[in-house]
């Protein structure tokens, strides 16, 4: 049987990711029974057999993607930090102009207005272009671990006599209800680890970074 992999980046925003290194997790699809692994039910004799599974959430269950996710995260620590100084400092000018605006001569008012327009324009530019890269970073991430995985996931359903495997990690995804036991997210995972050299990375302590997103550049233009 044909495996094939659904391309799809892991739902990691650029600027607030780093609470999935450190939990190991994404937020699932509509999958049954919350994330307590359950036995997967065998078929009756000449049933078809059908299991669900989410790959992203598999993919950052294996120690591998735990471990690059993690490195991804601390690569681009920096480049947070720096978008959110600059964007503090969007924020102070503007502050400063709602608040002494009207006080300053023409000249020293122009050059307020045009150093918070250049300031927010350098701050989504780099935004964007960390985010750029950041999301083709982890594509390669999710390609690379998910195609091995789908190796895993084609030994698993046949050792375990499965008809079909439904992938439920897209934004599309049809299934709205189902037993638990369907789900062979966190088994295939495990059966990944035991075949994988990798060892399971420590956890990530929380930083600064992994704090709700600071760096949209603010709606308000200057005055």
């Amino acid at each position: 049987m044909k495996s094939t992999l659904v391309r799809s980046a892991l739902p990691l925003a650029f600027l607030c990711s780093a609470a999935l290194a450190q939990t190991g997790s994404v937020p699932s699809a509509p999958t049954p029974g919350g994330s307590a692994a359950a036995p997967v039910a065998s078929a009756p004799a000449g049933a078809t057999k059908i299991g669900i599974i989410n790959i992203q959430q598999a993919i950052a269950l294996t120690n591998e993607g735990k471990r690059d996710i993690d490195a991804l995260e601390k690569k681009f620590d920096p480049k947070r930090v720096e978008l959110q100084s600059l964007n503090k400092e969007v924020e102070d000018l503007q502050k400063q102009l709602d608040s002494q605006g009207s006080k300053l001569n023409d000249e020293a008012r122009n050059n307020l207005v045009k150093s918070i327009e250049t300031k927010r324009k350098t701050l989504q530019r780099q935004a964007e272009d960390a985010q750029n890269d950041y999301q083709g970073q982890q594509q390669e991430l999710v390609n690379r671990v998910g195609t091995k995985l789908m190796e895993t996931l084609d030994k698993y359903a046949k050792a375990n006599g499965f008809s079909m495997i439904i992938d439920v990690s897209g934004p599309q995804n049809p299934i709205l209800w189902a037993q638990p036991n369907v789900d062979v997210t966190q088994q295939v995972a495990a059966a990944y680890n035991a075949a994988s050299p990798v060892a399971a990375p420590p956890a990530r302590p929380a930083t600064a970074s992994s704090n709700p997103k600071p760096a949209a550049p603010s709606a308000t233009s200057p005055k």
